[in-house]
Order: C-alpha cells, then structure tokens, then sequence
C-alpha cells in the first residue's frame, strides 16, 4: 500500500494485477460500462498517483485491462481440444467465443467496442488463432474462400452477434440466435462434402487452396525461391473464375 504522498510501494506487479481486478470489478457492476479511476484505487486501497504512475491516465487503465481480457481470451482459446476434424474445432471456437462473452458482459464490450484510442497488440492474436483454424481446413479441402478472407467474416460475424446479445438482449433474446448466424456464415466460408460434385474450374481453385495451405504448414522438398513462385502460381488458380478450356 503507498504512503500518503502516493509513492509506489514495493510488489508494483502484483498491485497492477490488484488494480486490473479492481478495475474488472467496478466495470461489471457499472450500469454505464464506465469505471472511475478513484473508485479503482479506493478499492485497492492506494492514492490516485499511483494509479497515473502505472497506467498513465484512464485511458491507460482501460487499454491494460483490455489487454488482460485478450489474454484471457487467448489462454482460453489455446485450451480447446484439438481434434482431427478442423471444421469441428472452427464451430467449437465460435460456441466458446459466445460462452465467452456471456461469461464476462462488461469486459467483453470493452474489448470490442471501439472506445479507446489505441487497440493492444494481444488483439491481433485472436485473428492469427482464427486464421491457424481455417488453414487446416483449407488444408483438408473444406474451405471456400481464402483462409484470410474466411476469418475477417467469421470474426466480424461471432462478435457482431455477440454485440447484440449483449447490448440489446430485448431485442436479441433467441438463445438459438448465435448458432444460426454461426451456420449461415460458415455455409459461405466452408465446403465440408469436399466438392466432388463442384464445376471443375471450382475443383481446380479448391485443390489449389488446399495444396497452398499444406504448403505453409510443413517444410517441403522445395527450396524457399521455389516455394514462393509456386505460392505465387496457386494463388492465382484460386482466382481464376473463367470456363476450363477446352
């Protein structure tokens, strides 16, 4: 605890784990999502240039405490069972994405709402983490679309709805909502029959895709110069949407 003149006292980290808490509590029980930084340091028991030599100002408070979340989230989702059926690990991470959120309202909202002048860099990380998901199933064939252009949906999808449950529960009250929206973004995104029955042109872009993501998953025969020009080569299959030549 500091002195009255609000010098920082010995166990810095652990009074920053302290004020992060602190601040996650308050936040909770906010009926404005807001949280004031006198309220957090009253609660930790310290005076407020203390909570300025740590953090800055509020707004760096809030961004630590939205780091925290992400690295929450991220632990979490590094904790999920990995199966051999990618697509079944893509839909579990959609489901544990929403538990989520219901599990921590006002945190969640703070992490995704764009309140905050500057977004931790830990953010970036459950994109990458989506993205990972999506290449291995790209590498067995049941993927439409680029793994990158998969995940920027199926991420803007999984917390658009999860906003709404949050923010205006009235109106999104369908527990059901979530699951619905989860399959109508993922039929866009994903091909689980494999596509024996797609037009060959579409076969020629999926055999590309999938070869494209095996590629960046393990090291070949192939030197590094040779890989990228056949990268190159696959990536421009995947684009091609003219009539097979005949």
């Amino acid at each position: 605890m500091s002195d009255a003149t609000g010098s920082t006292p010995r166990g810095t980290g652990d009074l920053r784990s302290r004020m992060l808490e602190a601040a996650e509590d308050l936040l909770a029980e906010s009926p404005d999502n807001d949280v004031s930084t006198r309220a957090v340091c009253e609660a930790v028991g310290v005076k407020q240039p203390v909570l300025y030599r740590l953090f800055g100002d509020k707004n760096g408070l809030l961004t630590a405490l939205v780091a925290h979340g992400f690295e929450r989230y991220i632990g979490r989702k590094q904790g999920l069972a990995v199966t051999a059926d990618p697509v079944a690990d893509l839909r579990a991470g959609w489901d544990d994405h929403v538990d989520f959120a219901l599990s921590n309202r006002a945190l969640y909202r703070l992490m995704f709402s764009p309140v905050l002048p500057e977004v931790p860099e830990t953010a970036a990380r459950i994109f990458e983490l989506l993205k990972r998901t999506l290449e291995r199933c790209a590498a067995v064939g049941a993927l439409r679309i680029p793994a990158e252009e998969a995940a920027q949906a199926i991420l803007a999808a999984n917390v658009g709805v999860t906003l709404s449950l949050l923010s205006q529960p009235e109106r999104f009250a369908d527990p059901a909502l979530p699951t619905r929206v989860r399959d109508a973004v993922f039929a866009s995104c994903l091909d689980e029959s494999a596509a024996a029955a797609a037009p060959e042109e579409d076969r020629l872009a999926g055999a590309a895709r999938q070869l494209e993501a095996q590629l960046r998953q393990r090291t070949g025969p192939l030197g590094e110069a040779e890989t990228a020009l056949l990268l190159v080569w696959l990536r421009t299959l995947q684009q091609q949407d003219g009539p097979a030549r005949g």
